[in-house]
């Protein structure tokens, strides 16, 4: 006589998180937290009001008026300006540096290793003091230099806290490197710059990648450094917000962090796929 097969147990196990509702109302507060101020931001920026705080209607129009805001455009390419220009010498330099640390051995290795480190936990303020006294006592920067070399005091600076993360991100990619790859290059004949080009590069590709991307963010964003370096006619888009923002916020600043935010999530896109494509072919 066939007896009837009992049901399978419908308790979740260990590892189904999805199945347990305390974690999945933590994880949905969370997001939440985490997003819905930024969706309040895009949403307020079509806001047919100047007050944010209540919905008046459906416009366009903010966009228009800070894309005529000759202003706050400039600020917005002074600010692109430098991320890019700071983000290219941030990757070389933190490449180089995160391979030296790597792959030599020279005396006050420890030493170097932690000054390269030390603009990643100083405080920004800081910092900021530090390159306004830089720039303002020991090496005066002119102000009256044509753009975008007006801009090098910002640059030198986004720099100088820029490039560790960068050398910190490829470091620790060139630990899941063997060695013994380079190896076999220099015995079939390859040169040592060879062998660096063909082999070690194709690997840290993905940090670079990622280094790029958050060295371009860092500088695109920072605030408080830049304040303390620029002058009256190297304004940057955060010093320009911040001015905007003193008194009240406008759906004007909501269509312009907007758009800045959507530049950031775009060149992260892009980021992420050519990062996914190195690793997909095993570099």
């Amino acid at each position: 006589m066939a007896t009837a097969s009992k049901p399978l147990d419908s308790k979740p196990g260990p590892l189904e998180y999805s199945r347990r509702w305390p974690l999945r109302l933590w994880v949905g507060a969370v997001i939440l937290f985490l997003y819905l101020p930024l969706a309040s931001l895009v949403v307020f920026s079509f806001n047919d009001s100047r007050r944010t705080i209540r919905w008046e209607g459906f416009t366009l129009d903010w966009y228009g008026t800070m894309w005529n805001d000759s202003a706050l455009i400039d600020a917005f390419t002074n600010s692109l300006t430098i991320a890019f220009i700071s983000m290219l010498f941030s990757v070389v330099l933190g490449a180089l540096t995160a391979i030296a640390l790597w792959r030599f051995r020279f005396p006050g290795k420890g030493l170097f290793d932690g000054a390269v480190t030390l603009p990643i936990v100083v405080p920004e303020i800081c910092m900021g003091v530090a390159m306004l006294v830089f720039f303002g006592q020991i090496v005066p920067w002119p102000r009256d230099l044509v753009w975008p070399f007006d801009l090098g005091a910002i640059i030198i600076a986004h720099i100088t806290f820029s490039f560790p993360f960068v050398a910190v991100v490829v470091r620790a990619r060139l630990a899941s490197f063997n060695r013994e790859m380079e190896e076999a290059a220099r015995d079939l004949g390859a040169s040592e710059l060879r062998a660096l080009w063909d082999v070690l590069l194709p690997h840290v590709r993905p940090a670079l990648v990622s280094g790029g991307l958050l060295a371009f963010t860092l500088s695109l964003d920072d605030f408080v450094i830049t304040f303390f370096t620029s002058g009256p006619n190297t304004v940057t888009f955060p010093v320009k917000i911040y001015s905007m923002v003193r008194f009240s916020v406008t759906p004007e600043v909501n269509a312009a962090s907007t758009v800045l935010m959507l530049i950031t999530i775009a060149l992260t896109a892009i980021g992420m796929k050519l990062q996914g494509r190195d690793l997909a072919q095993g570099h």
